[in-house]
């Protein structure tokens, strides 16, 4: 009994409620039918379920309708160019934001931040309100924004040639009034680009959006903080943070403020490529040019390896060069790395060629100067642990503990022989060497034969003799000192290699290091593009 009522019940609300056309019809002669069918096979589950779909359908039908008659309601009298404030000397309050989705591209040489951003824009609409009773269904529409009043808000420093890079939607009206317009766009910023510590540097881009055209007086434009959820990460820069500020600037033209939010997109330059495609290959060829003083200089390729280096870092000052804004504002890290190791190795070269002088030396010229004997050959050479050639094994016979005479303890060069011969050649051992052997059995046959001949003929031959000795101990002699000079400085010139060698490690390690740990975030940026 009550599901026959409640039957007849449904049928009635069938046949009053407003519905599209050609389905009102159809519903009145089939409702009977389904009521009938679903009594008599599914029971009380299958009408519950046929009840549904109907309040469904008649709710559809009605929200269709009324948003249709709100929209004639609201629209009749609007006019998008008025400002929609109850009272015209009320101040209209805009909320402003924007969310974050990628940092695209960051260009160093034109100094412009590339950006995909989507604004978010809210305020209330005196005269888009609706009593939600009066038109069921519909708490909320959309508009075009083309169609009703939004606020001015643009990039203050855009570089995009349209300026406003936005793409236009559709705003978002609740039924007290309240906009939401959610534009995005791709936007292109200027930003002073500070390469002073690059490529361990942190920038700061300022994004400043403001109303073009109305004071503080007509918009009070607040800021919400920026949303960053929904960043998706950059390849070569890491996103640290995205502060933002309200500011109130006062023009020579008018009294009342003009306000404006700024947000600022920090972000750190991740170093892992430019350390390896720039800053190791630097330190490998600058550790190449210590190699140069390693070099023996009788090898001829002192100068051509010194050379070699400084063009190797000539083309990767280059390559920085070909990165970098061309301003003068500062200079870069890396740049001042590159030169300081340039000037270590053109010193280098200059040093290549000092030892080249000291090893090639003219014994002609003259003996080594006695400042240059005491600092370099003595006390340089005691403080780099360095030996002369052959002092070694002179000291080492020195220190022999076999009886020796006085005579054989000299170095056994042919001048000191033939010279110790002139003085006494009776004490001097004839077969000390092969050419004084030759000296002293001359002597020796010319003495024995000197009774067979006059006083006077052999006191002549053995004056003759006796030049030629002369002759040929000076000739001895000076040869001698020719190659203990040009040893002497030779020997320099091996000083002033090993002196040079160390100097400069120790200036291109410190170098290296004071340069490169000079920046702020140098700890931060290897302990987080490096090892992790």
């Amino acid at each position: 009994m009550h599901l026959n009522l409640l039957s007849h019940r449904i049928h009635a609300a069938f046949t009053s409620v407003s519905i599209p056309k050609g389905g009102v019809g159809l519903i009145r002669d089939i409702s009977p039918v389904l009521i009938s069918s679903f009594q008599a096979k599914m029971g009380i589950c299958g009408f519950a379920l046929c009840l549904v779909i109907t309040t469904c359908l008649w709710r559809a039908s009605i929200q269709g309708e009324q948003q249709r008659r709100l929209y004639r309601d609201l629209m009749k009298d609007y006019n998008p160019l008025e400002r929609p404030v109850f009272n015209d000397t009320q101040s209209l309050t805009v909320n402003f934001s924007f969310s974050l989705m990628q940092i695209m591209d960051v260009d160093e040489k034109n100094q412009v931040l590339t950006t995909n951003i989507w604004l978010q824009l809210y305020w209330f609409d005196h005269y888009l309100k609706w009593n939600v009773s009066e038109y069921p269904g519909v708490t909320s529409v959309r508009f075009p924004d083309s169609q009703i009043w939004k606020p001015d808000i643009l990039l203050y420093n855009s570089a995009d040639e349209r300026f406003d890079a936005t793409f236009h939607t559709n705003v978002l009206v609740s039924s007290n009034g309240a906009c939401q317009y959610l534009p995005p766009g791709i936007f292109k910023s200027t930003c002073h680009i500070d390469v002073r510590w690059f490529p361990f540097d942190v920038q700061r881009c300022d994004l400043k959006f403001g109303s073009w055209t109305y004071g503080g007086w007509s918009l009070d434009l607040q800021m919400i903080e920026a949303d960053i959820t929904g960043y998706i990460a950059n390849g070569e820069w890491d996103l640290v943070e995205v502060p933002g500020r309200r500011n109130e600037r006062f023009y020579d033209c008018c009294k009342e403020p003009y306000p404006d939010v700024t947000f600022t997109v920090v972000m750190r330059r991740r170093t892992l490529y430019y350390g390896l495609n720039l800053l190791i290959p630097c330190v490998l060829i600058s550790t190449l040019a210590l190699l140069v003083f390693l070099l023996p200089a009788d090898s001829g390729e002192k100068i051509s390896l010194g050379i070699t280096v400084l063009l190797s870092l000539t083309v990767f000052m280059l390559l920085v060069a070909e990165i970098m804004p061309a301003t003068s504002d500062s200079v870069p890290l890396i740049a001042q790395y590159f030169a300081t190791t340039m000037v270590i190795v053109g010193l280098s070269v200059i040093a290549t060629v000092w030892v080249l002088q000291y090893h090639y030396h003219d014994p002609d010229g003259g003996q080594m100067p006695r400042w240059t004997r005491v600092v370099l050959v003595n006390w340089c050479a005691w403080f780099l642990r360095m030996k002369r050639p052959g002092e070694k094994r002179v000291c080492s016979a020195c220190h022999d503990k076999r009886p020796r005479s006085s005579v054989s303890s000299v170095e056994p060069t042919n001048g000191n022989i033939l010279y110790m011969g002139l003085r006494g050649m009776e004490s001097l051992p004839c077969a000390t060497s092969p050419d004084s052997g030759v000296v002293c059995a001359r002597l020796m046959g010319a003495s024995e034969e000197a009774p067979s001949v006059s006083s006077g003929q052999g006191d002549t031959e053995l004056s003759k003799i006796l030049d030629e000795v002369r002759y040929i101990t000076k000739r001895f002699h000076d040869q001698d000192e020719e190659e203990s000079l040009c040893s002497e400085w030779k020997f320099a010139a091996s000083v002033i290699d090993r002196l040079c060698l160390m100097a400069f490690s120790m200036f291109t390690v410190l170098c290296t290091i004071g340069i490169l740990m000079s920046a702020p975030n140098f700890i931060e940026a290897i302990s987080k593009d490096f090892f992790t």
